[in-house]
């Protein structure tokens, strides 16, 4: 049981409608007229073809539009356009011209304003292996033999289509070669898009099970694991807001004979490979107005996954998962966001090595970064109450370089409450303290946001068990 004198904050996530508001010039016309839009012009897309931001647009030229409905509209084109994080900054400017024949409509001049950013980025790579920076500071003794290091190249926007290509070279704690390419668009009607991924990676220590919800590592001279995967995905997008995904891959996993002694059900009866194909299907809704850091909008998804699907596959696993969350404003400077997300999986008995609860991704109940909560089906409610403090764009004259001189800056004080849980067969297996029971953590975060995507989180955090912990994230969700 709980202490009656528990510390936790319950936030009802409400629903509601979301209401946008810019500033335009006054004009001597009544609100419910319609206008038209005449032009569209866009600048500052020295590389991006006008076709890709045209795509996020909901107002072209010959619309027309109620003048109550113009400021959301904007709006909302304004924030489509930035997330496709091809650009620093994205601004609007609108004129309406009346019209002296009370038989035609005003006239719409809309002009959209961007900074692109710097699209080739190569860099050295110096990370952690580690689940994140929290469980090495705190777990691993801040080990230096445990990070990767090696090289990495990023070229967005490669043909000006918002494609991508990237490359990774990466050694230390583990050795990874990745090469992936993405273009959004394949057809003339900009719906379908594609994307190939080839990756292949060695381990000489790994986690080979669980235990009291931490992670157990064998380590060896000699390679432990391999990893080797293809994939194929097909991307479908159904005007602005609505996305549809199809993953096909084809997966060979292997290890060495010391990991399936310590471990027999890490492939399951001490087998040493495990191929398979496997397919998946996604639907997204994600209209927010900020990917990187939403204060507005909705995002909703949910998937299923197959795996076996060839007569040779030695893991067959059927993986469902929805989530949905809302972000709105309260007024002022207050904003609030709640999230609902639930997975199950099949069959009971799963590999070690596919078993998935809370830690071992961004699923996690805060709080509880430290742990890794095995099980075959999860949920969790996270909740949000954020207080922007600094909201800014400098300017820096003196650095000539267009796609660095603009740094945008926020700065939120949140407060958080979550909860979750972890359905679980492998508990007593795993000597598992959190599987089968209910999670409940709450805190308060920093989170600076800036360019490039770069969100800094700083969280003090306590939880059910009355542990207590200050975490840094990089952070892109609630």
């Amino acid at each position: 049981m709980f202490p009656e004198k528990w510390p936790i904050v319950g936030w009802i996530l409400t629903v509601f409608l979301l209401a946008s508001q810019s500033v335009f010039a006054s004009i001597s016309v009544d609100s419910a007229q319609k206008v038209v839009v005449r032009s569209v012009t866009l600048k500052g897309n020295y590389r991006t073809r006008d076709r890709i931001i045209l795509r996020e647009m909901t107002l072209h030229v010959g619309d027309s539009v109620r003048l109550s409905e113009l400021p959301e509209r904007v709006a909302w084109d304004q924030r489509n356009i930035n997330n496709t994080t091809l650009f620093i900054t994205v601004d609007t400017e609108t004129r309406i011209t009346p019209s002296d024949d009370t038989t035609q409509l005003a006239q719409l001049d809309l002009t959209v304003i961007m900074k692109e950013r710097w699209y080739l980025i190569a860099y050295p790579v110096f990370d952690l292996a580690d689940r994140n920076l929290n469980e090495w500071w705190y777990d691993r003794g801040r080990d230096f033999s445990r990070v990767i290091y090696g090289g990495r190249l990023s070229y967005r926007n490669v043909t000006g289509n918002n494609d991508r290509l990237q490359l990774a070279i990466e050694l230390g704690f583990l050795q990874r070669a990745v090469v992936s390419y993405s273009i959004p668009y394949i057809d003339k009607a900009q719906k379908i898009g594609l994307r190939v991924d080839v990756s292949y990676q060695t381990n000489k220590e790994i986690p080979y099970r669980t235990q009291f919800d931490k992670w157990v590592y064998a380590k060896s001279e000699n390679v432990l694991r391999e990893r080797a995967y293809a994939a194929a995905v097909l991307t479908h997008r159904r005007g602005l807001y609505h996305y549809h995904t199809l993953d096909v891959r084809y997966n060979r996993n292997t290890i060495a004979d010391t990991v399936a002694q310590l471990n027999p059900d890490y492939f399951l009866d001490s087998k040493t490979t495990q191929q398979f194909m496997s397919l998946s299907y996604n639907y997204r809704y994600d209209r927010r107005d900020n990917v990187v850091y939403p204060l507005r909008g909705t995002l909703f998804s949910a998937g299923v996954g197959v795996s076996g699907l060839l007569p040779t596959d030695n893991f067959h696993f059927l993986d469902i998962g929805a989530s949905v969350t809302r972000y709105w404003p309260l007024g002022g400077r207050f904003y609030a966001a709640g999230n609902l997300r639930a997975r199950s999986t099949w069959p009971t008995r799963q590999p070690y090595f596919n078993l998935r609860g809370l830690g071992n991704s961004s699923d996690m109940v805060r709080g509880y970064e430290l742990y890794v909560i095995d099980g075959q089906r999860t949920a969790i409610w996270r909740n949000s109450i954020r207080y922007q403090l600094v909201n800014t764009r400098k300017q820096l004259n003196w650095l000539h370089i267009r796609q660095f001189n603009t740094v945008p800056i926020s700065i939120y004080l949140t407060g958080f409450a979550d909860a979750g849980y972890v359905s679980s067969t492998v508990a007593e297996q795993y000597q598992s303290q959190l599987a089968n029971r209910l999670l409940l953590g709450t805190g308060m975060s920093l989170d600076l946001v800036t360019f490039y995507n770069l969100v800094m989180r700083f969280s003090g955090t306590i939880n059910a068990q009355g542990k207590t912990g200050f975490f840094f994230n990089l952070a892109q969700e609630l």
